[in-house]
């Protein structure tokens, strides 16, 4: 007879866990199934966050980071290192061990709240009475019984049409990961959050980096004010970004990959370089899910069909994550999975996308919530701006790094803050506060009334709400 559970997740990425742990901290039965191995073919829950996206990208950051500040930033603080050296392979190293330290929380965070973990892939068999039963396939094959489903699988990268990833010269955000020397010219498609962090990356390694977009704007998501400072500082940097190109035909052979293109001007152009890093977007993964079975409502990408809270055309089968709408985000998927346990409750799970915030974890770093100034100006909302430069910023000053601003905007008539827009050090750090005060609809004023500790980089947010009343007191 099949195991029976109140509650069973398929995927145990950022949606999927945190799913199961709260669903099993209110009471139920849980099991949680995710097919994810790591080197030596054991479990490694986490899914693209964990294994191949947010983790082990911040990993490699953070080294060469530390390698470009010994490189040309230690002497200013009078520290001699002579000539400095990168060991690729360790550096991995390192990234692997963070990866499985983090994989391994999420076994121990399922055994603390007694969460069943199956190590396979989950898939629908059928509807029984009462609810699902699900197929799990991995080195033992079994069928559990699920009475609510929350189904997280998450996504994929996508591919050129035509130009398949080989992880060898066609790099994903995976191969991306784990390139194992230093390549003399690097080449990247796409200029969103995987293309500037691992261009950012092998460029502070030592690789001249192209990156190829085909819009016409830098980072059209964000503030523009902010993206034109993000810019200004790769440019600096040395990172080459072409903008509004037509991607052509890409080759790839022994020696490298060649890259067709016409530029913004309407030249054609070609691109050689050693490895080619696609990073156009992802899809979501619902391939091998089986939602056919049962009836599970797809829409054109893909994509699982949800309502506003989560609930698929199906009755007790539920979805969140990258497989649903919304911004592909592991912290957005980590709420939809709190809100869906606790509906499963009879609770009211809340999520609001008006305050979700995004970080692009570059140099300078970039974050931001709510309404750009582009967009406030396009839905005709009368609001005020208020901007101050790190450069103003006496903690920016000791760290070295005054790249970059805050930027407030509130609404003309009642100072609500509508937005907050952050270029420069710390600014995934820094974002929080203004998560908070947006969540609790905090005017600016009050963040300008508000003791921020000096020195601080927190002290630019307040400076900025001044600036919206023109009133700084640094700048």
């Amino acid at each position: 007879m099949s195991q029976a559970f109140d509650v069973v997740v398929i995927g145990a990425g950022p949606g999927g866990y945190i799913a199961a742990i709260r669903a099993a901290q209110l009471g139920f039965k849980v099991a949680c199934i995710d097919e994810w191995k790591n080197a030596t073919g054991g479990p490694a829950p986490g899914g693209t966050c964990t294994n191949v996206g947010c983790i082990p990208s911040k990993a490699l950051l953070q080294s060469s980071e530390h390698f470009e500040h010994a490189q040309h930033h230690f002497a200013d603080h009078g520290i001699g290192t002579g000539k400095v050296t990168m060991d690729v392979a360790r550096m991995l190293g390192r990234k692997d061990t963070v990866v499985k330290q983090n994989n391994d929380g999420i076994l121990y965070l399922f055994k603390k709240n007694k969460v069943t973990f199956f190590h396979g892939r989950g898939s629908f068999v059928k509807a029984v009475e009462g609810g699902y039963e699900i197929q799990v396939s991995g080195a033992k094959e079994e069928v559990i019984t699920g009475r609510q489903i929350v189904v997280a699988t998450g996504s994929n990268a996508r591919a050129l049409p035509g130009v398949p990833f080989d992880e060898v010269n066609v790099l994903s955000n995976d191969g991306a990961l784990r390139i194992a020397a230093v390549p003399k010219k690097l080449a990247l498609i796409g200029s969103g959050v995987i293309g500037l962090e691992m261009g950012s990356v092998w460029r502070r390694l030592g690789a001249d980096v192209t990156i190829l977009e085909g819009m016409p704007t830098f980072l059209g998501a964000v503030d523009e004010q902010i993206a034109k400072e993000a810019r200004k500082a790769f440019d600096k940097q040395g990172l080459k970004i072409e903008l509004g190109v037509k991607v052509g035909e890409v080759k790839s052979t022994k020696k490298g990959v060649s890259v067709a293109y016409t530029n913004a001007k309407g030249e054609a152009q070609t691109l050689e370089a050693d490895k080619l890093i696609v990073s156009i977007g992802r899809v979501p993964n619902t391939t091998g899910l089986n939602a056919e079975a049962v009836g599970l409502q797809l829409d054109e990408r893909g994509a699982i069909v949800v309502d506003d809270e989560c609930r698929t055309s199906l009755r007790g089968v539920w979805a969140v994550g990258d497989v649903v709408r919304g911004p592909m985000l592991a912290h957005k998927a980590e709420e939809e999975g709190v809100a869906v346990a606790e509906r499963i409750a009879g609770q009211h799970g809340h999520v609001n996308f008006n305050t979700i915030p995004w970080v692009i974890y570059t140099s300078p770093e970039i974050a931001w919530v709510g309404r750009t100034e582009q967009q406030l100006k396009a839905d005709g909302v009368a609001y005020k701006a208020g901007t101050f430069p790190f450069l103003a910023n006496g903690r920016a000053r000791a760290l070295g790094d005054t790249t970059g601003m805050v930027k407030f905007l509130a609404d003309a008539a009642t100072d609500e803050i509508l937005g907050v827009h952050i270029v420069g050090p710390m600014a995934s750090e820094l974002i929080a506060e203004a998560v908070v005060a947006m969540e609790f609809r905090a005017s600016a004023e009050d963040i300008a009334r508000i003791c921020h500790a000096h020195p601080s980089l927190s002290e630019a947010t307040k400076e900025a709400a001044l600036a919206v009343d023109k009133r700084t007191l640094n700048f």
